[in-house]
């Protein structure tokens, strides 16, 4: 019986209306907030490990931790009896690609998962960095997720990047900016995705719909409501199915390997 462990983060207290919408995309906190728990096993013939990579949007920013989507996800799983337990999350608000890198140096997921989910990127682009840093710092962590994996890229699946810039957050950016440059970061993301033999799912159209309905949104008027995150999951499900349908991963010899 393996013992996983669940990085989990506290919503950030909100001190003024800009302050708030800035640091919930992102604000980070110190590492003294970030608590680990150790996570439910539940070995099972068609089931396994699931660990969650990522920032704001897999930490769930402004909903409850039960509707965090990696939550709905093994919930939606476990309804059709195959069992992951709770997701060993790695996730904080604000991360770019390159801070998750250096996250799991610092405090690297042990064992081997069944099912490995990625999805960053959103402070990439936010922050202005430059994308050929981002195609490097996502190639990184996807070799890892690979590696986490037991070097199986077929139960490494990858979400794509949101657009906040049809949220209420984004009155006064330019929204086709935004747009387009998302657009570049998620080809980049698909392009790395597909040439390992991952999975990518394309989230980036159900987060547009909250555009014309804002009860995808959580309260905040930025991150995803829990019914948005339900989306996504209906959508990952099929992907995260196959993922563990192949039994038990296989531990990777690369097992001792640092993120960058």
């Amino acid at each position: 019986m393996q013992e996983s462990q669940s990085f989990s983060i506290p919503l950030l207290g909100l001190a003024a209306v800009v302050g708030m919408a800035i640091v919930l995309l992102i604000g980070c906190t110190g590492d003294d907030d970030l608590k680990t728990e150790p996570a439910a096993s539940h070995p099972h013939a068609a089931g396994g490990r699931f660990l969650a990579l990522g920032d704001s949007y897999t930490i769930g920013e402004s909903v409850a931790e039960s509707d965090r989507w990696p939550l709905q996800l093994a919930e939606l799983l476990s309804e059709e009896g195959i069992e992951v337990g709770t997701p060993t999350i790695v996730a904080r608000t604000g991360w770019t690609s390159g801070e998750l890198l250096d996250r799991i140096n610092t405090a690297r997921p042990t064992g081997v998962f069944e099912v490995v989910t990625l999805q960053i990127g959103v402070n990439d682009q936010f922050r202005g960095l430059d994308e050929s840093q981002f195609a490097r710092d996502l190639d990184a962590l996807l070799d890892l997720a690979i590696e986490f994996s037991g070097d199986d890229p077929s139960r490494v699946v990858v979400l794509s990047i949101p657009d906040w810039g049809v949220t209420p957050f984004a009155a006064g950016h330019n929204r086709d900016v935004i747009a387009s440059e998302i657009d570049r970061f998620n080809q980049l993301k698909r392009e790395r995705v597909v040439v390992r033999g991952c999975q990518f799912i394309d989230v980036t159209s159900i987060s547009r719909q909250a555009a014309a309905d804002r009860t995808l949104l959580a309260d905040d008027g930025l991150h995803p409501s829990a019914k948005m995150y339900s989306r996504w999951c209906q959508l990952a499900l099929p992907a995260v199915r196959k993922a563990l349908s192949a039994g038990p991963s296989s531990p990777s010899p690369k097992a001792t390997r640092t993120a960058k």
